[in-house]
């Protein structure tokens, strides 16, 4: 965890910012898989850890800023719990330690918030995204789970928003730290990739990288030779082939919960084939464009343009498009190859902060986002500032259904050469992905460099 001063100093900003009520924090509870005693992976709600650092389940927090209070609700350890999980720090230890001086049993909490509302106390509560939460809000405060995403507070959610998307320089070591086991991972899948072993083998590989560390994984590995599939978690078992091309999409998550997210695709053989390479180049092309317009005040959703841009005229020299490759992009004709946005802001989530709704994170105040396909899955399109972190991640898919439904539609025909996809529709897609930190003057990558060009890849893999 960081020093106490830096959960203060976060506290204090956030009364400020808010300026009067009470803010109810739901930390997460042991959730079970199958029955209540064989649990899922424990983990802390991100908010929570941000104002709180305690990552034990059970707990819920209050900052009553017309009282002037700040408390822990919790209830500690019997000895029945301590035979079978040790010796923990008490709940009044853990608060401390981030500056927290009151803690009180969770069975005050109900009558604490009971209080306040005949107090008048405007109650601010942030968006459930779990089920125990909605029910555990509907007994506090007597709003149906239906309602509660309409009713949580805006004024809470901005202000979250408006501290946790300007990461600080000890936030930034925590990031790195995250995204270099996870550059360890997909340089360990370039080793183990090669025909005969199979989706899941190499998902263990990636997964025992992460593990060598104490750390977890930020999101389900995506692993598979389908790559035009956007998140495909099946893994299969039949035996890769020479000729294919492989797309790992992982990262980890350190000790205290900061995200690294990384996409490499590989051949499965010694080297891409010429059609695979073609695209690659293309996609490089698209990647290092993006790089080079990243900096402050630059809108990422013109970044995004950019990328459609440049894959575009990549399609044009393949002979699978025609016609303005700017205007391809801006009407929505390239999404056909790029059906996704261009990345996301990413911290203590991978996708940071996304449960309050992608438009108040990744939008300025008052935008609103695309109805087009392709554009309306753009998750970061304001003006960047200094301390974002976000992903860079342009791909280029192939996908049979998509090509189908636009070409019986007769939709962009001015732009899409239909008849020269066939030859494509077992191509499959390809994505590379980086993090990166926008800075006072400019851009930096964080944590060491991943092999990125057809080249570095094929360098790698064959070790």
């Amino acid at each position: 965890m960081f020093s106490k001063e830096t959960y203060i100093n976060r506290r204090c900003q956030l009364k400020k910012s808010v300026g009067s009520g009470l803010l109810l924090f739901l930390g997460n509870t042991e959730v079970g898989c199958n029955y209540a005693d064989n649990a899922y992976h424990f983990r802390q709600d991100s908010t929570f850890l941000y104002y709180f650092a305690s990552d034990y389940s059970g707990l819920a927090a209050v900052i009553d800023i017309d009282e002037d209070k700040e408390i822990i609700f919790g209830d500690e350890l019997t000895i029945d719990d301590i035979v079978w999980t040790g010796v923990q720090p008490t709940i009044k230890e853990k608060s401390g330690r981030v500056g927290i001086e009151v803690t009180r049993p969770m069975s005050q909490l109900a009558t604490y918030i009971k209080a306040a509302q005949d107090k008048g106390q405007e109650i601010h509560f942030l968006p459930p995204y779990r089920g125990e939460h909605r029910v555990w809000l509907q007994e506090l405060l007597g709003i149906h789970p239906s309602a509660q995403a309409s009713a949580a507070s805006m004024k809470f959610i901005k202000a979250v928003i408006n501290q946790r998307n300007y990461k600080s320089a000890e936030e930034i070591l925590q990031i790195e730290e995250a995204v270099n086991v996870s550059v360890d991972m997909h340089c360990a899948a370039m080793r183990a990739v090669r025909p005969g072993v199979t989706e899941a083998e190499i998902v263990s590989v990636v997964h025992a990288e992460a593990a060598k560390h104490n750390f977890n994984l930020s999101f389900p590995i995506i692993a598979t030779i389908n790559g035009q599939t956007l998140h495909n978690h099946a893994y299969g078992t039949t035996p890769l082939k020479d000729g294919q091309m492989f797309l790992l999409d992982s990262g980890c998550e350190n000790a205290m919960h900061y995200a690294g997210d990384l996409t490499t695709t590989m051949p499965v053989g010694k080297s891409f084939t010429t059609q695979q390479r073609e695209v690659c180049n293309i996609l490089r092309r698209a990647h290092l464009a993006a790089l080079d317009a990243i900096k402050p005040g630059v809108e990422y959703r013109e970044v995004h343009r950019i990328v459609l841009t440049r894959i575009a005229e990549g399609m044009v020299d393949l002979g699978l498009m025609k016609g303005d490759p700017a205007e391809a992009a801006v009407a929505g004709a390239a999404c056909m190859f790029l059906p996704h946005g261009l990345g996301h802001m990413m911290g203590l989530d991978v996708h940071d902060m996304e449960n309050f709704g992608e438009v108040h994170v990744g939008y300025e105040e008052g935008r609103t986002k695309s109805p087009l396909f392709g554009w309306k899955s753009l998750r970061l399109a304001r003006a960047l500032e200094p301390g974002f972190v976000f992903t860079v991640e342009p791909g280029i898919y192939f996908i049979p259904d998509l090509m189908d439904k636009w070409r019986a539609e007769k939709q962009f025909t001015d732009f899409i050469c239909y008849d020269k996809l066939d030859a494509w529709r077992n191509f499959g897609g390809i994505r590379n992905e980086e993090d990166f930190l926008i800075t006072e003057n400019g851009s930096r990558r964080l944590g060491k460099y991943k092999p990125m060009s057809p080249e570095e890849i094929e360098a790698e893999h064959n070790k």
